[in-house]
Formats: structure tokens, C-alpha cells, sequence
């Protein structure tokens, strides 16, 4: 039996020799090959879904759970052949909140979701009679995930949908197939035959499977353009549906914030991943009186974050994943510079160099309107916006069709939460940003999707409500 508590070992257990080539967007250099399905693969994979879901589906809650956490504990033992594959493949680095970081959740969120209690809810138990609200299996799951957290996502897909008693078929981005490939395998180690699938390929197989008549659910991570295409087409069977799509959140710096306690809380809000994540703090608006002091300390800690090759211990920060979101990003710098913005730091890329590297880029003087602000660049560069008044900040902050998270920062509790309150977004942290919880539920307003993922409201968006009454 192949160790997959190896780094070779779990790629020998995954790598398709007659496979598409994975390069390592740091290095350029081959992970792996990926298998390539076809629809004829899907159709095999959702069949077997669909026959192991009627055995999974009568186990107890108990029993699915502790499938769970055996789960958790083949990731834990495979936790640095995990680590070493997504950070290969994906160009994160080992350390900082990056590939250990992304394994580690994996089997803490699959814990969790084992964890959750799910009672059935009374809703009317007097002299007119009872009624009760419990939640029954979906049927088959698929999962389309992204690029960025790889493996997580696709945890926020498996974790709770396993656990509500339904079986799931992912396709993983065609940029990081391996990671959810391995990560997969590791899980199936334990899991019953059939209940977890996954299925690698182009853009091709994922909407085949939106349009698949044994998948029953779809859950997607992903772009707002192609969400809205996924809507369309589960729209003729009804399937139901969880979108978490794209951000550009904005951060509000009041008067009283203390910029020195918590000007690295600040940046990693903005540039965990690199940058790469769809809650991220992405735009940043502060005001006169703290716009030299927010700029200088973020240049400083800019400047001193090691940017490199995943698996160089180092390094905390690395390349964009591809070259299309490299482009993007280095068009959306290009465009605030000609327009007259102040470039603190970052902003010149080596073109010489191998790899998708962009350093880290802090943008000041910049206009609300210009593209760097408006667009989402998904990478390591962060517009900061200067403003006079308050209402005017809320006002620039609600101003796009997305709001998935958003941020305020200041040292008075009070005066934060009055303007979280006003702000247009699934979540509002207070002197933090993009930290999720498991036990905390997570969706979006507007176009950033519809849904919920995580804790207690996360199970019930993978099942069915009954009502039953007596």
C-alpha cells in the first residue's frame, strides 16, 4: 500500500503519467500530471455517488461524524506531504499563514463540522399539537472549488455535506487538480467506497457537472461571472445551490484607531495568500488625520516580508498562482501609477525572473474611481484611499455590487460596531480581517453569492427541511 504520509509517496498515488503537466508557478519547474476526465468519468463517478449515498445516508449522525474525525486524522498524519504538495503546486509558501496553515484548518474544520450538534427543532409543542423541523440528505453533492485555497475549500464542500448524509463529487480548479487529488486520496483512506469522488479536468467538466441529472446540489467558490453562469444553468432542474463569490472588501480606519498595536493585524488582513483570497481586505480607506502614520507602517512591514519559493522556509509570501492573475494585477498597478497615484513600495516586477512573482505593492494618493479600487485584483497590492469624512468612506465602501466581507479599525468598540452596521457585507470584523471560523457562519450580500457555509446554518444548507406535525 503507497505511504501517503510521504511527499513522494502521495504523488505517486496521484500522478497520471499520461496526464497534463502541473508547473510550480514559483519555479516553473513540474509538480506533477494530472489526470484529465471526461464526461464519461463523471458520469462513472456520480453513478458511484449516488449508490454509496443510500448506505451513507442511514448511517446516524454519530456514526457519519466519527467517519469525520477519522478523516481529520489521516489528514493530520499526512500533514506535511499535504503542505509540501500544495505549496508546489500552488506557489504558497510552507510557513506564515499559507500551506501548513490551509492543511491544518483542513482537519479542524472537518472536526468541527464532525462536532456540530443538529437537534431537531421543536417549533410548537402546546394544547394545539407539536411540530417539529429537522433537516434530511440532499442526495449527491458537486463541488466546483478554486485555485486559492485549494485544499480548504474543498474541505467547506466535503466537511458538512458528508456529515448532512450526502455524497460528494468535486472538480478542483484546473490550476491546483493535485492538491485536491491528494487530499482526497489521504481522506478515502478511511472513508467508505464512493461517498468522496473527485473528478479533474477543464472548465468543460465543471459545467457538465452543473448540468448533471444524478448531481442534486451544487457548491461553488469562485468568480461572480462564473457563479452567475452556474445560476443559469441549474436553473431548468432547480437544483439548489451555494455560492460564495468575489469580494473586494473594504477596510474604514476611524480617528481613534492605534495604528503601531495593530499595523500587522492590518496587513495580513490585506495580504494573506498574497493577496489571493476573496475576503481579503482590498481596498482601505483612512482618514487625514492617521493617512501618513497607516502608510509608513504598512511600507515598513511591506518591506520586510520575505517573498519567495514556497518550499525556502523563509518566506512568508509568494507568487501569484497564473499568469492570467498576474497580468490582472499587474495591469491594475500599471493603471494607478499612470494615473498619478503614489507607489510606496512594490510595483516593479523582475520580468527576468522565474515565476509569477509581483512584490508587494502599496498604493497612496489614489482616487476612489481608479481601477485598482474598483476592480478586484485578487494579489499582493492594496490601494490606500484618503478620506475627510466618515459618511463619505461608508458611502465609497457600499458603493460596489459585491459585499462579502468588510472591516473596521478603531480602538472604540462602540464607534466601530455603529459603522459595522452600515456597512454591506456578510461579515464585519473589528480590528481584523478574513478571520473565519468554523463555528461562525459565511456567505455574502450582493453579488459576492447567497448561502451560508460553516457552523450549525452551514450543516442545514446541506440538507433538506421537513416539517413534521402532530
Amino acid at each position: 500500500m503507497t505511504d501517503l504520509t510521504t511527499f513522494e509517496g502521495l504523488l505517486d498515488a496521484i500522478n497520471d503519467d499520461g496526464g497534463r503537466e502541473v508547473l510550480n508557478p514559483a519555479t516553473g519547474q513540474l509538480v506533477g500530471k494530472t489526470p484529465v476526465h471526461t464526461e464519461a468519468d463523471l458520469d462513472r463517478a456520480v453513478a458511484t455517488a449516488r449508490q454509496a449515498q443510500r448506505d451513507w445516508a442511514a448511517r446516524s449522525h454519530a456514526e457519519r461524524s466519527e467517519a469525520l474525525n477519522r478523516a481529520a486524522d489521516a489528514i493530520e498524519a499526512s500533514a506535511e506531504a499535504l503542505a509540501g504538495l500544495l505549496s508546489r503546486e500552488q506557489g504558497k509558501p510552507l510557513n506564515g499563514p499559507n500551506a501548513r496553515f490551509e492543511v491544518g484548518a483542513c482537519s479542524a474544520w472537518t472536526r468541527a463540522n464532525a462536532a456540530f450538534p443538529l437537534e431537531p427543532e421543536v417549533l410548537v409543542d402546546d394544547e394545539s399539537g407539536h411540530a417539529e423541523l429537522t433537516y434530511e440528505p440532499i442526495g449527491v453533492v458537486g463541488g466546483i472549488g478554486p485555485w486559492n485555497w485549494p485544499m480548504m475549500i474543498s474541505i467547506w464542500q466535503i466537511a458538512p455535506a458528508l456529515r448532512m448524509g450526502n455524497t460528494i463529487v468535486l472538480k478542483p480548479s484546473e490550476y491546483t487538480p493535485l492538491s485536491v487529488l491528494g487530499l482526497v486520496a489521504v481522506m478515502n483512506q478511511v472513508l467508505p467506497a464512493g461517498v468522496l469522488q473527485v473528478v479533474a479536468g477543464e472548465g468543460e467538466l465543471g459545467r457538465a457537472l452543473t448540468t448533471h441529472d444524478g448531481i442534486d446540489k451544487i457548491t461553488f467558490t469562485g468568480s461572480v461571472e462564473t457563479g452567475k453562469a452556474i445560476m443559469r444553468t441549474v436553473a431548468d432542474d432547480l437544483k439548489r445551490i451555494t455560492l460564495e463569490l468575489g469580494g473586494n472588501d473594504a477596510g474604514i480606519v476611524l480617528e481613534d484607531f492605534d495604528v503601531a498595536a495593530h499595523a500587522e493585524d492590518l496587513f495580513w488582513g490585506a495580504f494573506i495568500n498574497t493577496g489571493q483570497t476573496c475576503a481579503a481586505l482590498k481596498r482601505l480607506y483612512v482618514p487625514d488625520s492617521k493617512y501618513d502614520e497607516v502608510c509608513q507602517a504598512l511600507t515598513d512591514l511591506a518591506q520586510k516580508m520575505p517573498m519567495g519559493e514556497g518550499l525556502d522556509e523563509n518566506n512568508v509570501l509568494g507568487p501569484l498562482q497564473n499568469q492570467a492573475q498576474y497580468d490582472i494585477v499587474a495591469r491594475l498597478v500599471d493603471a494607478a501609477r499612470d494615473s498619478g497615484a503614489t507607489i510606496l513600495t512594490g510595483g516593479n516586477p523582475d520580468a527576468s525572473g522565474a515565476g509569477y512573482f509581483y512584490p508587494t505593492t502599496l498604493v497612496s494618493d489614489i482616487d476612489n474611481a481608479n481601477p485598482l479600487v474598483a476592480e478586484e485584483q485578487f494579489g499582493p497590492a492594496l490601494p490606500i484611499i484618503r478620506y475627510s469624512d466618515l459618511d463619505q468612506a461608508i458611502e465609497w465602501a457600499n458603493g460596489l455590487d459585491v459585499g462579502l466581507g468588510s472591516s473596521v479599525w478603531s480602538d472604540d468598540l462602540d464607534a466601530a460596531k455603529q459603522v459595522a452596521a452600515r456597512l454591506q457585507a456578510g461579515t464585519t470584523w473589528i480590528n481584523k480581517h478574513g478571520a473565519i471560523d468554523p463555528r461562525v457562519p459565511f456567505g455574502g450580500m450582493k453579488e459576492s453569492g447567497f448561502g451560508l457555509e460553516f457552523g450549525v446554518e452551514g450543516l442545514k444548507h446541506m440538507g433538506l427541511p421537513k416539517v413534521t406535525s402532530w
